[in-house]
Formats: C-alpha cells, sequence, structure tokens
C-alpha cells in the first residue's frame, strides 16, 4: 500500500535518510504488520534507510513487551509507531531526519 502523498509527490519528497536504522516488531498472522511493512519497504527501495523485521513470538521477552501493540516500529532506537503507521506522520518523520542530517 503506498500512501496517497507518495504516491502524488513522489519525485519532489527526497529525503536524505539512508542513516536511518528502522526496526519493526511484527508477528506473522498480523494484518496491520503486514500493511505497515508493505509501506515501509516502498519507503526503504526511495529512501534506502536500514529495516530489519523481528517477529515477537520467537522471543518471549519482546513477545511480553510488544504483545497487542504490534506493529511497532523503531527508528533509530525510538519507539515511533504502535499499531498503525500513518504514512503522513512518517513523511514528516522521514523530513525532520533529513533536515537533522543535513545540519549535522
Amino acid at each position: 500500500m503506498i500512501s496517497l502523498l507518495a504516491r502524488l509527490w513522489p519525485s519532489r519528497f527526497k529525503a536524505d535518510v539512508a542513516h536511518l536504522r528502522i526496526k519493526v516488531y511484527t508477528r506473522e498472522q498480523c494484518g496491520c504488520c503486514h500493511k505497515a511493512l508493505d509501506l515501509l519497504k516502498d519507503y526503504q527501495r526511495r529512501l534506502r534507510f536500514s529495516m530489519e523485521e523481528i517477529d515477537i513470538d520467537g522471543d518471549p521477552i519482546l513477545r511480553e513487551r510488544f504483545n497487542t501493540d504490534v506493529p511497532v516500529v523503531e527508528v533509530d532506537g525510538k519507539v515511533r509507531f504502535k499499531g498503525v503507521v500513518n504514512p503522513v506522520l512518517l513523511e514528516r518523520l522521514f523530513e525532520a531526519e533529513s533536515r537533522g542530517n543535513s545540519a549535522r
């Protein structure tokens, strides 16, 4: 699923976020997780950030920590989304991270 903004604004959205490390905590039988991963993978193809998918059911500690909150998206160690990934907020995050990266 591609966000409406990404469809309308694909060539102008050029955030510099290759430095980001994103972890997505998921479950195999989670529809929201699959939607979030599809969205993030679409952005990953264009923006080249690294992304790691972690199935919480393989680790009892993660299962206890995140249980019904999945998908959980962590950007550079900070939890940014739980349950649903809002595409508009995701793009704002990328824009802010891109501005912060250019200031470094």
